[in-house]
């Protein structure tokens, strides 16, 4: 390998280190704003950590299966992201930090592990499954999957840039290696995002229940990290070492990825609400009757609008999928509307545990998500630039590089 490729690749564009900073300084606001918080309204500061743990660790989680999908799938599209995607993947052990303070507060936030939930006759039927013990347990579970299929994902690949001809040999047998990883690691996905989903969120109201809720989270999990992806190639593309391998092509296969996220998001969405509504059983339908009412209802047209409605009928013009700017700014939209989405679907839970939970944002559901996503960031930023930017194992980013390609 040359060593002007090599060379050109280590380059770092400074918007990674504006981002580095602004994540750190949001990062000590947030922070701080939480632990006052903490000492102010201990039972919120715990529900509002809940809240933004599950966004950030969404987006690690979607970077992971974004790029398994990739190793089975191929195309130029993922080769462009890759070492973007994989920076993600390599925040899951700050991330297990960041769940610490979940386990101090598992009774204030969850009804089933409060005293008087023995009382309850459902809660009392889920009590083989949903007790503190097997509860951490299958946490432990979770992030010891995430963090495994991370560690082989990122070493097989950093290996792969080793090899002279990736495409013949060792090269090939590491290839071959990151695809089985990939395929039996979609399915450990599948597994642990569902179960971590049911655990974290749907068990905040443990009446209530649904057999697609995990889908919802896998599907929104890999939009948000599309979208952040996106966001970030929009802002370093134009920069080396993007600049000499990103084409408009694709761009535009990355708009069409988003695209076919946000109507499969939309799609899941409403499969769960007819069949929820058309059932018209009294254990499921309070679900959403209390996110069509106390002001939670214009939540529910604001996703509506800006998390399909809008994305949409953007993403359908050719010419904005084929522009990193335009592109960009539409995955900005999506990325604040995901957070959005996240809020509708636990905040009535954590603001009330029940039917009739009015809309009420507490400032600490802000300064939550801040210090969680700016600690996550700046570890996010400073895995970014452990590694080249690119990975130079690949024959084609290695010929764009060189100029014949």
């Amino acid at each position: 390998m040359s060593t002007s490729v090599m060379t050109s690749a280590a380059v770092f564009p400074p918007q990674i280190d504006r981002l580095e900073r602004s994540a750190r300084n949001a990062a000590v606001v947030g922070l701080l704003a939480s632990l006052i918080g903490f000492f102010v309204d201990s039972t919120q500061f715990y529900r509002s950590w809940l809240f933004a743990f599950l966004f950030w660790v969404g987006i690690a989680i979607g970077c992971l299966s974004v790029s398994m999908i990739h190793h089975l799938s191929g195309g130029m599209w993922g080769l462009v992201i890759r070492r973007i995607l994989e920076a993600g993947t390599r925040t899951f052990a700050v991330l297990a930090v960041l769940f610490l303070p979940l386990l101090l507060g598992i009774p204030r936030i969850f009804p089933w592990a409060r005293p008087d939930a023995a009382s309850d006759p459902v809660l009392s039927q889920k009590a083989l499954y949903l007790n503190i013990p097997f509860f951490v347990g299958r946490a432990v579970f979770y992030f010891a999957v995430w963090l495994a299929l991370a560690y082989f994902l990122n070493r097989w690949s950093l290996a792969l840039d080793a090899e002279e001809t990736p495409e013949a040999g060792k090269g090939l047998a590491i290839a071959r290696r990151l695809r089985g990883l990939s395929g039996g690691g979609l399915l450990l996905m599948g597994l642990t995002i569902s179960f971590a989903s049911v655990d974290w969120a749907m068990s905040l109201d443990p009446h209530w229940f649904s057999t697609i809720y995990g889908v919802l989270f896998m599907v929104g999990q890999a939009l948000s990290a599309l979208a952040l992806v996106i966001v970030l190639v929009a802002s370093i593309g134009s920069a080396p070492p993007l600049a000499g391998v990103l084409r408009r092509e694709q761009i535009h296969d990355l708009g069409k990825l988003m695209l076919a996220f946000v109507m499969l998001w939309a799609y899941i969405n409403l499969s769960q609400f007819l069949i929820i509504w058309s059932g018209n059983l009294p254990e499921e339908i309070p679900w959403y009757l209390t996110r069509l009412s106390g002001g939670w209802q214009w939540l529910g047209f604001l996703l509506v609008a800006g998390h399909f409605i809008l994305p949409f009928l953007m993403l359908l013009s050719r010419d904005l999928k084929r522009s990193a700017l335009l592109l960009g700014r539409v995955a900005g939209l999506v990325l604040a509307v995901r957070l959005i989405d996240l809020y509708w679907l636990v905040g009535p839970d954590l603001a009330g545990h029940g039917q009739g939970a009015g809309l009420h944002l507490h400032w600490l559901d802000v300064a939550a998500p801040l210090g969680v996503g700016g600690l996550w960031l700046w570890a996010f930023a400073r895995e970014l630039k452990g590694r080249p930017l690119l990975p130079l194992g690949e024959p084609e980013i290695r010929a764009r590089l060189e100029g014949r390609a």
